[in-house]
Order: C-alpha cells, then structure tokens, then sequence
C-alpha cells in the first residue's frame, strides 16, 4: 500500500495542470463529489505516464482506504462564510429599519402636535353635557322593610320606593395649551322617595311623597391630555368647588340647606371625535362631605358619558 501511494502521489504532482482543467467536473449540481468522473480522471492521467500501470488502477478501486474515504462536499468550504455574510446583512437591515421605524414614530408624532396645536387656536372654547351614576346613593339610600313582629298598636315609620335622578352636567373649558384646559362645571343630583307609616302589622296608615334631597355642585376644573391622535385623546382631570345640599329633609343642625367642599377626580377621560364635535367617556368619582356626620356624596358619579362641541 505505500508503494500504491507513492506512485497515486507522483502522478498527481507531475499532472497537476491536467487535473486542474477538469477538477470542475468532478462535483455534479448538489455539490457532492462524482467517483465516476474522478476514477475517469486518474486512470487517464495514469495511463498517460504510465501505459503499464493497469495495475495500480485496479489496486486503488479496489482498495478498501478508497472505498471508505469521506464524501467530499463543495458547500464544506464556503459554509463559515456565507453564514457571517448573511448575519452581517441581517445586522445591517435591522439597524435601517430601526432608524427608519424611529423616524417614521417621529414624523408622526410632530404632526399630531402640529395639529393638535392649530386645533387649539382655532377651536380654543368647548362645551359639553353628561350623565353619570348615582353609586353612591344607591348604596346608602334604600327601601328599608317593615317588621310584622310588633303588636297592632305599633306605629312605624318607613322609606320607601327611592327614585334617582342620576348626575347630570354641564361644563365649558378654554384650551390654553393643546395638552392644557381650564373650564367650569355645573353638576346636578337628587333623591326622591316616600316616607310611609305603618302599624305593627305593615298595613300602610299614610304616605308622604315629596321627601327629598338635591345636590348642587359648582366648581372649577382642569384637564391634562397625555395622549393626543387625530380622532382619539386620553387625558386626566381635577376639579375643585362647593357642594350646595338642601330638601325637604332636617339635617342634624335643624337645617335644609347645607354647603359643603367638593372635590371631583378624573383617573381616565377618553374623548373620540373630529374638530368639532365629540363624545367622552370617564372614570373617577365625585366627594363632598364636611365630617363624618355630613357625607353627602362619596364616590358618586364614578362613570360618566358626555357629547360636546367646540367652537372658535
């Protein structure tokens, strides 16, 4: 076998220009070596050289180290390579698409600003009216039931069939800035209901029906948009005043009419229209008390709906 080598050696090193002209043919299109076209090759350079060298060819086909050698593949050489020029190219189209995207966010961003800003010198005033839930009467105030476990002769007096008016509201604001608004708000409320006697048996003696109590809230707000788009805004808000209560009702102190501080906090407000005309949605709550005797309202108006305009 090393004399087989030696020989296989030789014949490459004095052929090499002859092997270099063919060695294209050796790999077929899926890139792996072709034994056919390779024993073509070497047996007509061998028996170029050496005409009685028959031999030799039929010891290397024949010859187990042949036979068992590892495939050879045109893609081993070129692998490394590619792969580190593909993740260079990768590298380079996500630093472009990111400036790209960053300057696109930009672009966007200056333009909502930019039309935020004509819309507050053009539409600087806005106007609006709402509704919002009674929660916190609701909980407070309620049907109280009679009891059958008195004697006949017993006479109670009861609340009954509660009616609630809900909030309603009005409010104007002045756009200062376009992320900026200072206004003034109007809120109404009230609860009705009947006040019954009954005898120890919940037989009804009389029922008086004007039994009620009126919320009047006055205050001044302010508004604070974080997000601004073409059609939809978020913002946040506060507002502070006077809460008058007054009805039909004493209070404590001999009174029907009542003023205390009120407070009102917008957590989240979404308002979703064009340049003129829009609606709103809020979620926060409405405080008025003076101490814990005169609780007027207490979380009340937690949700809110609103349409409004603005105008020049």
């Amino acid at each position: 076998m090393r004399k087989i080598g030696l020989v296989v050696l030789l014949c490459l090193c004095c052929t090499i220009s002859v092997v270099s002209q063919d060695v294209v043919v050796m790999f077929d299109e899926s890139g792996y070596a072709d034994n056919s076209k390779m024993d073509t090759i070497v047996s007509d350079t061998l028996a170029a050289l050496f005409p009685s060298a028959d031999y030799v060819l039929d010891t290397l086909s024949h010859s187990d180290e042949v036979s068992s050698a590892p495939v050879i593949t045109a893609h081993t050489f070129y692998y490394r390579s590619d792969v580190r020029h593909i993740r260079d190219s990768l590298k380079q189209a996500m630093r472009m698409a990111r400036g790209t995207m960053h300057k696109n966010i930009r672009d966007m961003r200056d333009s909502v600003r930019c039309d935020m800003r004509e819309r507050a010198r053009n539409y600087p005033h806005q106007l609006r009216i709402g509704w919002g839930d009674q929660m916190f009467e609701t909980l407070v105030w309620y049907h109280q039931p009679h009891s059958t476990l008195y004697p006949e002769s017993y006479i109670g007096q009861y609340e009954e069939d509660f009616r609630y008016v809900q909030h309603w509201f009005a409010e104007y604001q002045y756009r200062v800035r376009h992320w900026f608004n200072v206004g003034a708000m109007v809120d109404y409320s009230g609860v009705l209901w009947d006040k019954v006697r009954r005898n120890g048996r919940g037989e009804e003696l009389d029922r008086v029906k004007d039994c009620n109590f009126h919320n009047i809230v006055i205050m001044l707000t302010t508004r604070f948009t974080y997000l601004h788009s073409k059609y939809v805004s978020l913002y946040s808000g506060l507002g502070a005043g006077l809460n008058i209560n007054t009805g039909s009702e004493l209070d404590y102190r001999d009174r029907y009419t009542a003023l205390a501080p009120a407070l009102n906090i917008t957590v989240l407000g979404m308002s979703v229209g064009n340049e003129r005309w829009f609606g709103a949605m809020e979620f926060g709550g409405l405080y008025s008390l003076n101490n814990i005797h005169e609780v007027y309202m207490a979380g009340s108006r937690m949700f809110t709906v609103s349409v409004g305009c603005r105008f020049r």
